[in-house]
């Protein structure tokens, strides 16, 4: 009967990865069924926090934090939780060897947005590490399964991949984040005067770390390498959008990629899969 609780528990991140987030689905779901259930562990442990700092607005959000974190450690510790989102993480975590560093800073970076602030260089980069590298280093683990040698050697384009995501995500969400949420991640910007050359700057950064990230990318064990870079042109996509959208309007609306266009990008993904491009 353990199994049968083992599975109710991956099916609720299952649910919780589909409900949240087509794409980020769609490209787990390209993944080998191996890995399907540990990164959909993963993205639902993320998501829920994510969701306590961002939603529940009405709710004494520090306390549910804590709470959470508290919850995520002792589940980790005993190998067992009656919150099934918890129990499919620390099985992940245990399975894996998955570091806690890694969720020690992923929640400091949580912590960081239930009082919001403006970043500096420092203040940006950890948080960046801590709420999006983190993520994709976790990830990491379970595609190198054991592999230390090639973690080490991924472990820098894993980085690059994840905050790629995260500023990209930044750059579409800035009008909710400003207006809404009163956060302003990015340095040295000036949100009442966002002029082009800032976002230019911004982009740039972007794109250097996409070009890091593919190289990695190219790396994986094949397993997770098709379902990663579709993800990775999903944002490509997005951020190509972005670049050619003005400023004015980044701060007035979310910019989003149409269905057809997502179908497009795994439609010729695939075909540079089965002829050995990837």
């Amino acid at each position: 009967m353990m199994e049968l609780f083992h599975k109710v528990s991956d099916r609720c991140n299952q649910l919780t990865a589909a409900a949240y987030s087509t794409s980020f689905y769609s490209a787990i779901r390209l993944l080998h069924p191996d890995l399907r259930p540990a990164i959909c562990n993963i993205y639902g442990f993320v998501r829920f926090a994510d969701e306590i700092v961002d939603t529940f607005h009405d709710y004494k959000r520090a306390e549910l934090l804590a709470r959470f974190k508290d919850d995520t450690y002792r589940a980790i510790e005993e190998g067992i939780s009656l919150n099934p989102i918890l129990h499919g993480f620390q099985r992940t975590v245990r399975q894996y060897q998955i570091d806690l560093d890694l969720v020690a800073a992923f929640f400091r970076s949580m912590e960081a947005d239930i009082d919001p602030q403006q970043h500096d260089c420092a203040s940006y980069e950890q948080y960046i590490y801590g709420s999006a590298e983190v993520v994709g280093l976790m990830c990491l683990y379970v595609f190198c399964n054991g592999n230390s040698e090639l973690y080490k050697k991924l472990e820098a384009p894993a980085r690059s991949l994840g905050a790629a995501f995260q500023k990209v995500n930044f750059l579409r969400d800035m009008n909710a984040d400003y207006t809404q949420l009163n956060r302003r991640y990015f340095p040295e910007v000036d949100f009442n005067n966002f002029t082009p050359r800032m976002k230019q700057e911004i982009e740039a950064d972007i794109a250097h770390d996409l070009q890091l990230a593919y190289v990695g990318i190219l790396r994986l064990p094949v397993k997770a390498r098709f379902g990663v870079y579709v993800a990775y042109k999903y944002y490509n996509s997005l951020f190509s959008k972005i670049r050619k959208t003005k400023p004015a309007i980044i701060l007035t609306r979310r910019i989003r990629i149409p269905n057809y266009r997502k179908a497009l990008i795994v439609m010729r993904a695939g075909v540079k899969n089965r002829l050995n491009l990837i």
